[in-house]
């Protein structure tokens, strides 16, 4: 995989070949774009990108990985780190007028490279079904890999669907890229009674998926939010009823992950909805080596700084407007 330390301003003129030849080879092999859409994007002609290019290769900056000699020690990835305690944060850059949708297109890139290098042999990976998990699994490429077992975290059910195509194709797409075992977890995402959870969380075959959810070397996931500009799948699909929405406006919840809700400080206690969601308790990712979140989209700032506040990653795939809207709550400058 290719990597670069971002800038903190991605219109910002770059003071040296190295530097602008590093813009360039991101956006050419993280971002999949054609050299005339890189040409288009940064003003450049096509023969001035190829030369770029080139030079990336000739002198190093592209090798495994992009080698940026600018890199600041205050960039957005580090302030982010330093901030949250993070042990890994990727800031993805975007055009100064990318929509929320293209900026979750470029996040999915990026992020479908990087799962590729984090899944490896033996590992079981836990999968939380969503609208950006979706669009990433559409980027994986082929990559075969022994012993892979693959464990959904949160049932897909809804009133009028009990299985989920979008929950089912997110994990098949993760199976056939990686040749791995599926562990679907064939149970609503939310059900009409506690007592109904309950019960059902006593069945061995339920405790078997449960298991695996708890041990998973790696966990992917995204954040939700009702406000964000692209629709979180569990806000779009019929699973949450006004009774439900105004529940957790009482509640002040800002967001999700794998369908169980948090309020902006991080907690997720005492929210009544959470007692029926099959999603896993929160503490699962909290403080978690392997717990790997991907967010895309200023208009989930805020709940995704929620959920940096309360611990529930431990490494942050990011496009850089939303992280500067993460730090300008936190009073980050």
């Amino acid at each position: 995989m290719l990597t670069a330390p971002s800038k903190t301003r991605y219109s910002e003129a770059m003071p040296s070949t190295d530097a602008l030849a590093v813009q360039v080879a991101r956006l050419y092999y993280h971002q999949n774009l054609t050299t005339e859409k890189i040409a288009a994007e940064l003003g450049l002609s096509r023969p001035k990108v190829s030369r770029l290019l080139t030079h990336a290769r000739k002198t190093g900056l592209v090798e495994i990985r992009i080698h940026d000699p600018q890199e600041s020690s205050r960039s957005l990835e580090s302030l982010l780190t330093e901030h949250f305690q993070l042990d890994r944060v990727h800031v993805v850059l975007t055009p100064e007028n990318a929509t929320e949708a293209e900026c979750m297109q470029r996040v999915a890139v990026y992020a479908a490279h990087h799962a590729a290098t984090l899944i490896q042999p033996g590992m079981t990976v836990g999968l939380a079904w969503g609208t950006t998990l979706n669009l990433l699994s559409q980027h994986l490429q082929p990559r075969p890999t022994p012993g892979v077992k693959l464990v959904q975290l949160n049932g897909s059910g809804n009133p009028s669907n009990f299985i989920s195509d979008h929950a089912l194709g997110l994990l098949q797409r993760f199976g056939d890229s990686f040749q791995a075992a599926l562990n679907p977890f064939p149970v609503p995402a939310f059900f009409d009674h506690p007592e109904t959870k309950t019960a059902l969380w006593k069945e061995r075959s339920i405790q078997r998926v449960l298991d695996l959810q708890q041990k998973a070397d790696l966990l992917l996931y995204s954040v939700g939010s009702a406000k964000a500009s692209v629709p979180s799948y569990v806000h779009a699909a019929p699973y949450l009823d006004p009774e439900d929405l105004q529940e957790m406006q009482n509640m002040q919840v800002v967001g999700d992950i794998a369908t169980v809700f948090f309020r902006e400080d991080g907690s997720f206690d005492g929210i009544p909805l959470n007692r029926r969601a099959s999603g896993p308790d929160l503490g699962l990712f909290k403080n978690r080596k392997g717990a790997v979140c991907i967010v895309a989209g200023v208009s989930k700032a805020l709940a995704l700084w929620g959920a940096l506040r309360g611990g529930l990653m431990s490494e942050l795939i990011v496009d850089d407007k939303t992280v500067r809207k993460v730090l300008e709550f936190s009073g980050v400058k």
